[in-house]
């Protein structure tokens, strides 16, 4: 399937998120791969190739999150919806401790469970990132705004 996201919208939504995944915080530098462009809402449901129904992911979340729009919470069994990017702050559901990203609302809750947010090896990763001063970047904010 030919891609309906020209490398302008990419760029735009690269620059948008500071190069850096708008789930796990990764930044594009210290990722093997290069991020890709997440449709929020999937087109399979009906989701827009529009700037405002993007994020920017790694690879992992958006290989994870593929084309779910929510999940299970793990106590009560509720269907939640995940993290929303564009309308929703990272800093209202998430918090960082240490290199580990504490959900702190339902939608973190099931985000970080099906994205593997917290996942043994990626933990290491941002432990190291963190020991080299690049997680999160200082000069960035952790909310990009748009």
């Amino acid at each position: 399937m030919a891609s309906d996201i020209d490398e302008k919208l990419r760029e735009r939504v690269a620059r948008r998120a500071g190069f850096r995944c708008e789930y796990c915080l990764l930044h594009e530098e210290d990722s093997f791969f290069p991020h890709q462009v997440d449709h929020i809402v999937s087109r399979k449901h009906g989701g827009e190739s529009v700037e405002e129904n993007l994020a920017y992911s790694c690879m992992r979340c958006n290989a994870w999150k593929g084309s779910d729009l929510g999940s299970l919470h793990p106590s009560t069994g509720e269907l939640i919806r995940f993290f929303h990017p564009r309308r929703q702050r990272w800093s209202d559901h998430f918090r960082l401790a240490g290199p580990i990203l504490e959900p702190l609302t339902p939608e973190a809750t099931v985000t970080a469970r099906v994205l593997r947010l917290n996942l043994d090896k990626r933990v290491a990763e941002r432990r190291l990132l963190i020991a080299l001063g690049r997680y999160p970047r200082v000069s960035e904010p952790i909310v990009p705004h748009e």
